[in-house]
Order: structure tokens, then C-alpha cells, then sequence
């Protein structure tokens, strides 16, 4: 029987997530399997990948095959590499605890890596927010001084609009009791 670790999928339309598994590789993708040793989203940045590694070299080690996919994500954990030093464990070529130190040094260096990666993406998502608020603030800043300027015309067209309702008012009764020359001729 050919054992395959792979991905069964699960989740909504477009929104898919998966389950690692070890399946015979003549069942379906989401059929029957022999073990469930973790799930994969790629949903999100970075990829949430959670396999048990202890059960996923024990697989690999008795031969089971992983999928392309599968295969990424498990060399992604360290379990390849795991399996590389294992054989040469076997082999002769070093000894168990040099394979331990080196497997420990990767991963020490691997998880730096990681966690670097999720700094950048929050400090990239921080400075994201800040620029757009700045730019909200501008815009802000700019409607504002255009309604500040619009009231201000509109406060400097009242009273233009006053003046002169003051000057005609000042200017009337002068008018009445002077007769002009056109007005002394016609009487």
C-alpha cells in the first residue's frame, strides 16, 4: 500500500483551509485517511502551518511520500532537513548529537526568520495606518481652511451688502430736500 501525506481540504468557498494527512494514496482527497498531523491556512501572511513534526518524521521515515505541497511545509518546519540528518546518522557520516546541534541551530535560525518576517508585516501595517491618517488629516486640514475661507466671504459680502443699504439710507434725506437743476426747470 502506497502512503501519501498530503492535503485534504475543509472551509467555505474561498476561504479554503486544509488538514495534513496520511492517506493511501488510492483514497479521495477529503476520503478516508489513516492520520490527521496538522492543518495549513494560507489565509493569511504569513501561512499558518501546524504539523506535528514528531508524527510527520515518523511518517517519513517509514516511507510514506509527501505531496509537492507537503513537502514545502514539512521542509518549511524541519523535518526534511530532520530526515537528512537522520540518514546520515544512519549512514555513519555524523553522530546523533552533532544531527541534534544542527537541526537546533536551524531551527533557532529559522524561527528568527519567522519572527522577523511577522515584525516587518506589523511595522509595514502600522506605518500603512499612520500614512493613512495623515492623509485623513490633510484632507481634513483642507476642508476646513475652504469652509474657514468660504465664511469669511460670506461674512465680507454681508457687510459689503450693509454698506451700501447704509449709505443709500444716509444719502436719501439729503436728496429730498435738495432739488437739482432738471427738477427746478420741470417745476
Amino acid at each position: 500500500m502506497a502512503v501519501k501525506i498530503r492535503l485534504a481540504r475543509r472551509g467555505r468557498k474561498k476561504l479554503a483551509m486544509y488538514d495534513v494527512v496520511v492517506a493511501d494514496a488510492r483514497a479521495p482527497r477529503d476520503g478516508r485517511f489513516i492520520e490527521k498531523i496538522g492543518t495549513y491556512n494560507p489565509n493569511v501572511n504569513p501561512a499558518f502551518i501546524n504539523v506535528d513534526a514528531e508524527k510527520a518524521f515518523e511518517w517519513v521515515m517509514k516511507g510514506a511520500q509527501p505531496t509537492d505541497t507537503v513537502r514545502a511545509m514539512l521542509s518549511y518546519r524541519g523535518v526534511m532537513f530532520r530526515k537528512h540528518l537522520q540518514i546520515g546518522v544512519a549512514k555513519g557520516a555524523i553522530t546523533q548529537e552533532e544531527a541534534d546541534k544542527r537541526l537546533a541551530d536551524w531551527t533557532e535560525k529559522k524561527e528568527a526568520k519567522i519572527a522577523g518576517k511577522t515584525e516587518q508585516l506589523a511595522s509595514d501595517k502600522a506605518a500603512a495606518a499612520k500614512a493613512r491618517h495623515e492623509a485623513e488629516t490633510k484632507v481634513k486640514e483642507a476642508r476646513a481652511e475652504a469652509l474657514r475661507k468660504k465664511q469669511e466671504e460670506a461674512e465680507a459680502a454681508a457687510k459689503a451688502a450693509e454698506a451700501p443699504a447704509e449709505e443709500e439710507g444716509t444719502e436719501a434725506p439729503a436728496a429730498e430736500g435738495d432739488t437739482t437743476e432738471e427738477e427746478n426747470t420741470q417745476a
